[in-house]
This record gives C-alpha cells, sequence and structure tokens, in this order.
C-alpha cells in the first residue's frame, strides 16, 4: 500500500505517523505551574539531537480548544523541567497524567506520585522513575500548520537509578536496558515494553 499524505486530511495524517513511526520513546515532563504547583505529561514525539551541547527535543501540540499546553506554557515562562523515562510500571498513572485538567491542576497531586530532589535542578524528580533529565530550555520554534511548539531543550544533569547500572568491557558506564524497562510509544491506545536486545557491532 503506498500513501499519499497529501491526499489526506491533517488528523489521518496523524493517525498514520504514529502507527508507522514506532516504537517512539516517551518523555514525562515535569513542569513548574505559575502558582508553584507540579505538572505532569506525557510527550512521544521525543529524542535526543546533540551531545555537545547535550540537547533533546519534545514537539507539543495544542490543547483541545487551541490553546497551549500547560507544559509549553511552564517551560517558556520559567525555563527549566525535568523529562523522565517511564517504565514498565508506571504505564497507568503515566497514561492518566495525559488528561487535559484545567490550568494549575497538578497531576502529581491527583495521582498521588512521591518527588524527591534532584542533583543541579530546580525541580524536583519522581521517586519512581528510574532515569530523569534536569532540561533548561534552550530554544523553542514554531512549526507546521498548527503550529506545534519544538521545545529543545539543554540537558544540565541525569539521574540514573544505580540498580540498573552496570560497566561494560571498556570499564564505560552500561545502562542495562533491560533493568530499565522502558516504556514506547505505539500507535492510538498501544504501547510496547522491552523485549529482545539484539547486538551488531559497528562495522570498521
Amino acid at each position: 500500500m503506498d500513501i499519499e499524505l497529501s491526499q489526506l486530511k491533517p488528523e489521518q495524517v496523524y493517525f498514520t505517523m504514529i502507527q508507522t513511526l514506532v516504537p517512539r520513546p516517551i518523555a514525562w515532563v515535569l513542569s513548574e505551574n505559575s502558582d508553584s504547583g507540579l505538572n505532569l505529561a506525557p510527550f512521544s514525539y521525543f529524542n535526543a539531537i546533540c551531545s555537545n551541547p547535550p540537547l533533546v527535543m519534545l514537539s507539543i501540540g495544542k490543547k483541545p480548544d487551541g490553546s497551549d499546553k500547560d507544559t509549553l506554557v511552564n517551560i517558556r515562562d520559567r525555563k527549566d523541567y525535568v523529562i523522565h523515562i517511564p517504565h514498565r510500571e508506571m504505564l497507568e498513572p503515566m497514561n492518566q497524567s495525559s488528561a487535559t485538567l484545567p490550568a494549575g491542576v497538578s497531576e502529581v497531586t491527583q495521582l498521588g506520585l512521591e518527588t524527591v530532589p534532584m542533583t543541579g535542578s530546580r525541580i524536583p524528580r519522581l521517586r519512581d522513575c528510574r532515569i530523569a533529565y534536569a532540561c533548561q530550555c534552550y530554544e523553542i520554534q514554531a512549526v507546521g500548520n498548527l503550529p506545534q511548539a519544538l521545545v529543545i531543550g539543554e540537558v544540565t544533569s541525569i539521574y540514573i537509578d544505580d540498580t540498573i547500572i552496570s560497566q561494560d568491557n571498556k570499564g564505560r558506564l552500561k545502562v542495562n536496558a533491560d533493568l530499565l524497562d522502558p516504556l514506547g510509544r505505539l500507535g492510538g491506545g498501544e504501547y510496547v515494553s522491552f523485549g529482545s536486545i539484539l547486538k551488531a557491532g559497528r562495522p570498521a
């Protein structure tokens, strides 16, 4: 089947894209509301884009009513935020945190999640997540016809749970992906948990 995206409505393009670009990593983003409460939301248009400086990107769309999402407002206004990599056991609260709530309502409080201080960050991290990135807003660009916000963040520190760390055969830090057990985003309401590890050495 060949699909000409120019012949589809935007919502059909979106549905096709999210079912074919899989699995996508999930950024579970903790940011601060204007009243100092905490906002928490997942995004799967997310990835690393540079290592010098260390930059990651989020693509954030609009709320159903066309207004800016709280995450975007918070990052734009206060600059710092924390991205978590959710694992299998966090599926239910992560999914629940995607609900559209009134501005200022804290998903962290609603879901009964616990936060702890994060080194090098004014914003705390979720205690039960195994990886967290402290980020500072580097740049925000408007992209597309909606438009969406392309949020580029500079990673200033990373928390990694000690239980998922070892060393490789060169003595370097190794994060054991099977112990991290990250969730990946598929299409619709589907997710994927970690599967088999396939190895292929880099060619000379």
